[in-house]
């Protein structure tokens, strides 16, 4: 018998929280590039968290963060000055949350949620503060504690001896599939937040459940 879920972990960046909302800032300082820019960045911010882990060569995501847009930028062939990276930089600290993400948590509140992601407790508290969600969340769990990146299952375990609960007993919710795989191969009950209609890889896990919006959680949990 499945036993009921006693916690909720939430990823942040492109779950709670939209890392893409870069490109408005991407295209005032590169006229045309914004998308581009915003695209790459993210795709190479991830890329260097894997490879730092396999490489056992951490460095903290604001780090990684930096350096992915600096290759983005030298990639896209964008002449940007300290000054530039800067403004973009801080635009990681005020990411908006997605717009039906608020409404989700109040209907979730119910149970204890938290949050589990790669960035730092530097990056992780204002933003949560700047999108006045501090009051959801029992704890922030960061990365930066393990020095590895996910999806290592060290990481998962960090949320679970925090928690005090069984890994069956928490639920897991990421719009990025790899960490749904990941925290299906440690034991998390697992939740897609597939916004884009996306196809999962195949990586030999699927989750408990698939849906569109984060409004739609509620009723697949009861």
């Amino acid at each position: 018998m499945t036993p009921p879920l006693r916690a909720l972990v939430f990823d942040a960046y492109g779950t709670l929280f939209d890392p893409f909302a870069v490109r408005t800032r991407a295209e005032e300082l590169f006229p045309g590039n914004g998308v581009a820019l915003s695209q790459l960045w993210r795709s190479k911010q991830l890329e260097y968290s894997w490879l730092r882990t396999m490489m056992g060569r951490y460095e903290n995501f604001w780090k990684i963060t930096e350096d992915a847009l600096v290759f983005s930028c030298r990639m896209l062939k964008l002449s940007s000055d300290k000054h530039q990276q800067d403004q973009l930089m801080q635009a990681y600290l005020t990411l908006p949350a997605f717009p039906e993400v608020k409404p989700a948590l109040e209907k979730l509140s119910y149970l204890p949620l938290s949050v589990l992601s790669n960035g730092t407790p530097e990056m992780l508290s204002p933003l949560v503060a700047s999108n006045g969600m501090t009051d959801f969340f029992k704890h922030i769990f960061s990365v930066d504690a393990l020095r590895m990146y996910k999806p290592r299952p060290e990481i998962y375990k960090h949320a679970v001896a925090s928690l005090g609960v069984s890994n069956d007993e928490i639920g897991f919710v990421s719009s990025n599939y790899w960490d749904i795989a990941g925290a299906t191969s440690f034991g998390f009950r697992t939740y897609w937040l597939n916004r884009g209609a996306g196809t999962g890889d195949e990586l030999g896990f699927t989750p408990s459940a698939i849906f569109a919006s984060l409004l739609e959680l509620p009723r697949v949990l009861t």
